[in-house]
C-alpha cells in the first residue's frame, strides 16, 4: 500500500470509518475473516481516530483497501494534473474522464427521487447520510420538507451526480 507513516497521522472523518466498514465486510463475506474477527476490526475502525489505525486493520488482507489508505492526496487538491499543457480545474469533463464510474444509474436515481420523495434514490446510490437527512426532513415537516428530495432528483437527471463511495453515477 502507498503512504507512509507521515500520513499514519493523518486523523479521518466518518466517511473514512464507513467506507473501512463496508470493506471489511466485503472481506468477511469472501470468508476472509470470522465473525469475531470481523467484529474485532469494525469495533476498532469506529473507534480510529488516524489512518495508522486503519491502516493496520487492512494489513493481513488482500485488495480492496480504504481508497484513503492507498492513494497519495496531491498536494493542491483544487487543481489536477495537467491535461493539454494547462492544469484542469476539479469538476470539469476532463477530470470526470480518469475517475472510475458507479453501476447504479442517475436517472434511476433521480426518478427514484422525485417519485418517492423520502431520499429513496439517495439510499439507491449508497449515499445513507443525505438520505437520512431527507427522509427526517420530511417527516419532521409532514411533508412539506420533500421539496429538498424532489429538487435532489431533478439535479441527478440534468447533472448526474455521485454514489456513496464517491464514483460518478452512469
Amino acid at each position: 500500500m502507498n503512504g507512509g507513516p507521515a500520513e499514519d497521522g493523518l486523523r479521518i472523518g466518518t466517511a473514512e470509518r464507513e467506507v473501512a466498514s463496508r470493506l471489511l465486510a466485503d472481506h468477511f463475506a469472501e470468508g476472509r475473516l470470522t465473525a469475531a474477527e470481523y467484529e474485532d476490526r469494525v469495533d476498532r475502525t469506529l473507534a480510529a481516530r488516524v489512518r495508522g489505525d486503519v491502516r493496520e486493520l487492512f494489513a493481513d488482507l488482500p485488495p480492496p483497501h480504504p481508497p484513503f489508505l492507498t492513494v497519495p492526496e496531491s498536494p493542491h487538491p483544487a487543481v489536477r494534473p495537467e491535461v493539454g499543457g494547462m492544469p484542469t480545474p476539479l469538476g470539469t469533463g476532463a477530470e470526470m474522464q480518469h475517475t472510475e464510474t458507479s453501476d447504479r444509474s442517475a436517472v434511476a436515481a433521480g426518478v427514484l427521487q422525485i417519485a418517492l420523495p423520502f431520499g429513496t434514490g439517495r439510499f439507491y446510490t449508497g449515499d445513507t447520510r443525505v438520505a437520512v437527512f431527507q427522509l427526517v426532513c420530511t417527516v419532521l415537516t409532514f411533508g412539506l420538507g420533500a421539496l429538498w428530495p424532489i429538487i435532489d432528483g431533478i439535479m441527478l437527471l440534468i447533472e448526474g451526480g455521485t454514489d456513496g463511495e464517491g464514483r460518478r453515477l452512469r
